[in-house]
Parts: structure tokens; sequence; C-alpha cells
């Protein structure tokens, strides 16, 4: 197994230490597992999209305005 180091804020470090009960390094793991797992998908689902960047850029940008306008934002 590969170890890795990984730099976090003072703050969140103590906040971390006051849940000794918690293993941190297994809610890293799975937090990296679950973003791995999202990538994955991600790309799996536009290996088969006949979309263009373009097209997606602008998809994406209407995604956003719609959200910005219903969050008030």
């Amino acid at each position: 197994m590969t170890n890795m180091t990984l730099a976090i804020p003072d703050e969140l470090s103590e906040k971390m230490k006051k849940h000794h009960e918690i293993r941190w390094t297994a809610v890293a793991r799975q937090a990296i597992e679950r973003k791995l797992h999202d990538l994955e998908l991600i790309e799996r689902l536009a290996s088969k999209s006949k979309l263009t960047q373009k097209e997606v850029h602008e998809i994406s940008e209407q995604i956003k305005a719609s959200a910005a306008k219903k969050l008030g934002l």
C-alpha cells in the first residue's frame, strides 16, 4: 500500500482533534475513492458523447445560468 502525506489547515486539524473516535485516514480514503468513481463515470459518459467541446461548454453555461437564477444569485 502507498502512503500519502496530506497538508490541512490548522483550523481543520483542531476541529478533527475534537473527534478522536473518527479514523480520519479512512474518511480521506473514502473521499478519494468516491471522487475517482465520479470521474470514471463522467469519463465513460463523455466517451460516448457526440457533442463537441464547444457544445458542452455552451450547455454548461446554460445550466449554471439557470441554477443561479433559481437560487437568486
